[in-house]
């Protein structure tokens, strides 16, 4: 509980990060005031439902928040819903939200994510237009659907695809247009991107590569059709674009702090100002696995981050050095991802992809760099323990499936 007079956190964002700071820090014994300030009319919620269950119907928004209503009143985590901070004055501690409020923080923790990146293309404000980053956003795409027979999902990214299954599930035509010569071209390898676009086409998407939106057509103020670069025209009673998001930096970047994709922060998740931190999607941070600095966009990735973050901020400072993992449903597809597949030079299928449970070794010289699975869950969690290990079994052993890998990730 808050103790008077004890250090005050502020966390701006009432996100998947910005609440598990909040939550972290309480846990790690932080005594002071903590004040949890979102922009959005609700309690902070789950964002990876949105574009699966909560579009299919099978998600309700009651089920979405991430904790209930009591768990702040119990840990004194005063959370300011509807509220957008305008300002960090760093000199004088403090931030200034639009309406006018003062409010200061001993710590301040960024966790302000990312906005979804639209393209230039003429018609891109017209109704029935729409990206899906927020709740707002899913419940105005899911209000749509009923008048939907065609739709055209920009960008094949893990969004645009997750979208794309659901509306094909609910009898609407889709077409994908990605601009790259293979989908997933940023978040994921080759020979998982192959399997993931047949599946797709076997389903009755339209998978198009290489292909653009030259513009987008409408007809009193609404999309009706999308003019692809190639000449094609595709009806479309919906358009949702899906072709990656900008860092919200544009607050730490008017107080002064380094920002280049994303708030620069180091291990411990701090800015070059002790006094603010930054996490999950707005931050740019030096990954212990990776060996390089970058900027992850998942929810593990903000949730992991934010506890580290939350206990440093509350005077145990704890670097962030977890294992990057993600996932992602597509029709039966349940896909799980553990390490970071870049500058891979070789890789190994384990099982047989014409089943639809199978899992992809990535290696460079020798040493297992990633994993991704579809339907094989057992192989996913001994993955994530070999590689938070610094476990390599060889490439052979990987292909033999009589090596037991949950018993190599448990010696």
């Amino acid at each position: 509980m808050a103790t008077a007079g004890a250090r005050a956190l502020v966390v701006v964002g009432a996100s998947h990060a910005g609440a598990q700071v909040a939550a972290s820090a309480r846990a790690a014994g932080h005594a002071g005031p903590i004040r949890l300030i979102g922009e959005e009319p609700c309690l902070p919620y789950q964002r990876p439902p949105l574009s699966k269950g909560f579009l299919l119907g099978k998600v309700d928004a009651a089920t979405l928040p991430i904790r209930a209503a009591a768990f702040y009143r119990e840990e004194a985590i005063d959370l300011l819903p509807g509220t957008r901070v305008a300002a960090i004055d760093r000199s004088a501690r403090t931030v200034t939200t639009a309406a006018g409020q003062r409010i200061g923080y001993d710590r301040l923790v960024l966790a302000v994510g990312a906005r979804p990146r639209l393209p230039p293309v003429p018609g891109i404000a017209l109704d029935g237009v729409l990206a899906l980053r927020s709740l707002a956003d899913a419940e105005r795409l899911r209000e749509r659907l009923p008048s939907v027979g065609a739709a055209v999902v920009i960008g094949g990214g893990f969004i645009g695809l997750e979208v794309a299954a659901a509306l094909t599930a609910l009898g609407k035509r889709v077409t994908v247009l990605e601009a790259q010569d293979r989908l997933l071209a940023r978040a994921a390898a080759a020979p998982l991107a192959v399997h993931v676009a047949a599946v797709h086409r076997a389903r009755g998407v339209d998978v198009r590569l290489r292909t653009t939106a030259a513009r987008i057509d409408g007809a009193d103020g609404r999309t009706r059709a999308v003019v692809c670069d190639d000449g094609s025209v595709l009806p479309a009673d919906l358009v949702v674009v899906g072709i990656g998001v900008v860092p919200e930096t544009a607050l730490a970047a008017a107080a002064g702090l380094a920002c280049t994709d994303g708030v620069e922060v180091d291990r411990f998740a701090s800015t070059a100002d002790p006094a603010v931190l930054a996490v999950g999607d707005c931050c740019r941070h030096p990954n212990a696995y990776a060996g390089r600095s970058l900027r992850l966009e998942s929810v593990q990735h903000a949730v992991d981050q934010a506890k580290a973050a939350g206990a440093t901020a509350a005077g145990r400072p704890t670097p962030y050095e977890a294992v990057p993992w993600f996932w992602s449903d597509q029709f039966d597809m349940k896909l799980q991802m553990v390490g970071l597949c870049a500058g891979w030079t070789h890789h190994v299928v384990r099982g047989d992809p014409a089943t639809g449970r199978f899992s992809i070794f990535y290696f460079r010289d020798g040493r297992l760099l990633a994993i991704d699975s579809i339907n094989r869950a057992a192989e996913h969690v001994a993955g994530r323990r070999l590689l938070a290990a610094g476990r390599s079994p060889s490439a052979d052993e990987v292909a033999d499936e009589s090596f037991d890998l949950a018993a190599a990730a448990r010696a």
